[in-house]
């Protein structure tokens, strides 16, 4: 057990190692390379994707796959571009780690519920909103608080993830409240059902899919802010950019992300599908 232990702790230091060499300078890795022509190329995009978010990418114990709407996106978007036979590999990523695995090289392009915001569109580029998200917050069936308005009250604990911009909007929304952020989600909801916080804030299809597997906790209040999730590339890849956006239109208009769409939210109480539904 304790080999065990010693192994995962020197693979944590070196996964830090890694993000903290390719966070250093302001020049990344793929400035000076042409994604979209080495994708082409070995016929493969590597996307960097959430592994612990229900609904848009969860790791299924049974079969070590990350499955969810971002998943089935990554597939479609790279036979758009790649044809049939491209190949789309998935690396995890969290919101402290996906910026810089891709600056560093190690991904091409992120598709892992990035918020586009003016702060972010400093350090990569976005497509186009692929998925209109709003921040939400989940509460334990019974609570007394039912929106944002009732986390403002003095004392209330809100619980965010590390790297996210939902606890700055808290800050904004519900200033008196007190935030403790976690490094994921998964453990922002365990800190949730040990009652270390009143509520647990971040977008609403998230939200969504923690209360789909855990029925006891809802989605309550509506959404309060608008976070449109964009693919991310490095700055530079202008071409990558634009092609991804191609093959975006492409997919929206022979009704493939529709598809997908319904596959994952299609029968999630409270969402919206119809509102969601792009033509």
């Amino acid at each position: 057990m304790k080999r065990k232990w010693r192994f995962i702790g020197m693979l944590t230091a070196l996964t830090l190692l890694l993000v903290t060499m390719s966070s250093c300078g302001t020049k990344s890795a793929l400035s000076d390379q042409n994604v979209l022509q080495n994708d082409i190329k070995s016929n493969t995009i590597t996307w960097g994707v959430k592994a612990d978010t229900k609904l848009f990418g969860l790791m299924d114990i049974k079969n070590s796959k990350v499955q969810g709407f971002e998943i089935d996106m990554a597939k479609a978007l790279t036979k758009e571009i790649l044809g049939k036979d491209g190949k789309a590999v998935f690396v995890p990523v969290t919101s402290q780690t996906r910026v810089p695995l891709l600056r560093n090289g190690n991904i091409d392009a992120i598709i892992a519920t990035m918020t586009i915001t003016p702060e972010r569109e400093k350090q990569v580029d976005f497509t186009k909103s692929y998925f209109n998200a709003g921040q939400a917050i989940l509460v334990k069936k019974g609570s007394p608080i039912h929106s944002v308005k009732d986390l403002n009250k003095k004392g209330a604990v809100v619980l965010g993830v590390t790297g996210s911009n939902s606890v700055q909007n808290i800050g904004t929304y519900a200033p008196k409240a007190k935030v403790l952020q976690l490094s994921d989600y998964a453990q922002a909801l365990t800190a949730l059902k040990s009652g270390q916080g009143q509520a647990l804030t971040t977008d609403n299809g998230i939200l969504f899919g923690m209360s789909v597997e855990n029925p006891g906790y809802v989605v309550v209040g509506g959404s309060f802010t608008k976070e449109p999730y964009g693919i991310a590339v490095d700055q530079g890849q202008t071409k990558f950019k634009n092609r991804l956006n191609k093959a975006l239109r492409a997919v929206e208009k022979d009704g493939t992300y529709n598809k997908i769409l319904k596959k994952w939210f299609g029968n999630v109480k409270g969402f919206n599908y119809e509102e969601m539904k792009r033509s």
